[in-house]
């Protein structure tokens, strides 16, 4: 399954995919470390390295059920060819980097679902899009952040229901640990579900180049190269969007913390089990904004919490256009 040495640019498209991966490993770090590093349980570097590597290795624990739903149900095989993957690709790194720039958590799963659904239009119409796969990722839009919020919130009340008599210093000595292992399990679920999202597009250009039968496992080598360079982003920080995930939505203590990782990371691990590709960002945002809920209402800052969600409501679509363009540029160059 690995391809010709003579295919210069099925390479070159791969190339820009694990580019993208790299990127969205960055781009994301701040959903795996933000509350991590806010809550000062974690240096930043520690906590890039921390979250790097449970991200590296995600994929021994998930299996590529999430890669195979983006390879084969969003977009119909039939029409897939490299430079529609090379537009879907730029398109939804494009977004990544405007979005980083400016400190948007935005989430780098739908960038790319974006970018593949409007390049695919822009070579063969809307019948190229498959509606079902499609539906089925615009309601976690709307599922991921609520059941992350609600997770981050019932945790929240059973720990502190738990610890209701122990001392303040006693509260912050446990959690400070325990909150080393929900960073983990965060990272974990992160990798588990986003770095599969590139392994689905490298599997679908390798079927449509003929390397691959449709009906074949992702290859070894995909899911190998894209969660290292995943992992390799993260460990490179994003600290625009840790800024902006950890310490301007609300402020948390170390128990909040674990609480908004424990409610996120069990929801992304039951996602990645079915193969459902959701959003990691809006995930941990609705936990961390659960967290601030039960902890102190009127410590959420609601601004930038509507700036996040109106970033989210036009990820899709923007990415879509950008890639759509992008496509519409190759074919003008014969590419």
């Amino acid at each position: 399954a690995v391809p010709a040495m003579k295919d210069v640019l099925l390479y070159s498209v791969v190339a820009i995919a694990l580019a993208f991966d790299f990127v969205n490993g960055f781009h994301d770090a701040a959903n795996s470390i933000a509350t991590v590093v806010s809550t000062r349980v974690l240096p930043p570097r520690i906590a890039v390295a921390w979250a790097a590597v449970f991200n590296f290795v995600a994929f021994l624990v998930f299996g590529v059920h999430v890669a195979q739903t983006i390879g084969k149900g969003v977009v119909d095989p039939a029409v897939v060819t490299p430079a529609l993957v090379l537009a879907a690709v730029l398109g939804a790194l494009l977004w990544n980097l405007l979005t980083w720039y400016v400190g948007l958590p935005t989430s780098s799963s739908h960038a790319l679902i974006g970018g593949l659904a409007g390049a695919a239009i822009a070579l063969a119409g809307p019948r190229a899009v498959l509606a079902p796969g499609l539906i089925k990722i615009v309601i976690f839009i709307v599922l991921a952040p609520l059941i992350g919020l609600v997770g981050g919130m019932v945790i929240m009340w059973i720990v502190m229901w738990l610890a209701h008599r122990a001392t303040p210093a006693r509260i912050e000595g446990v959690f400070r640990r325990l909150q080393l292992v929900s960073a983990a399990a965060y990272s974990l679920g992160h990798g588990g579900n986003d770095a599969q999202k590139t392994m689905g597009i490298i599997m679908a250009l390798l079927v449509a180049k003929g390397y691959l039968a449709s009906t074949a496992e992702v290859p070894w080598w995909v899911v190998v190269t894209c969660s290292l360079a995943m992992g390799l982003g993260t460990l490179s920080g994003g600290w625009r969007i840790v800024r902006t995930m950890g310490m301007r939505l609300t402020k948390l203590k170390p128990f909040g913390g674990f609480c908004a990782e424990t409610g996120a990371a069990s929801m992304l691990f039951v996602a990645s089990a079915l193969g459902v590709p959701v959003s990691t960002t809006h995930t941990i945002t609705g936990g961390i904004v659960g967290v601030g809920l039960v902890n102190n209402p009127a410590g959420v800052r609601w601004g930038v919490a509507l700036r996040i969600v109106w970033a989210w409501v036009f990820t899709i679509q923007s990415a879509a256009i950008v890639a759509a363009a992008v496509y519409a540029l190759l074919r003008a160059v014969k590419l």
